[in-house]
C-alpha cells in the first residue's frame, strides 16, 4: 500500500475531491487545512497568511491511502485536477504504508483502507 499525499491550492478541492470520488477504487480521502511556504516564499501566493514577520500561504493537504497498482492513476487524477500551470500549484508525495488497521472491527491491511 501507499499514501499519497498532496499539497493544492484551497480553490482546487472541490474539483480534486469529485474525481477521485468518481474513481470507484479510491475508498476515501482526508483533506485538512494547511500553511506553508515552497519556494516563492509565499510571496506570490494568492490566500496569504501573515503571522508576526512570516507570510504563509493558505493549502489543502489530502491524503488518501491506496494499493500499489492504484498509485499511478491517483497520482494522474490529482495532477491534472490540482494543475493550473502556476507558481503554487502544490507537490505531491507517495510514501509506503507499513499496515493499516480499520478500529471499527479491526480489519487490516487493503481491506481496512
Amino acid at each position: 500500500m501507499k499514501k499519497i499525499e498532496a499539497i493544492i491550492q484551497p480553490f482546487m478541492l472541490v474539483k480534486v475531491t469529485r474525481a477521485l470520488q468518481d474513481h470507484e477504487r479510491v475508498s476515501g480521502m482526508t483533506a485538512t487545512d494547511a500553511r506553508g511556504f515552497g519556494r516563492q516564499r509565499a510571496a506570490n501566493a494568492k490566500d496569504v497568511i501573515s503571522e508576526g514577520m512570516i507570510q504563509l500561504a493558505r493549502k489543502i493537504k489530502i491524503e488518501v491511502v491506496v494499493s500499489d497498482d492504484l498509485v499511478d492513476e491517483v497520482v494522474e487524477i490529482i495532477k491534472t485536477h490540482a494543475h493550473t500551470g502556476n507558481v503554487g500549484d502544490g507537490k505531491i508525495f507517495v510514501t509506503d504504508v507499513e499496515r493499516a488497521i480499520r478500529i471499527r472491527d479491526f480489519a487490516e491491511g487493503e481491506i481496512a483502507v
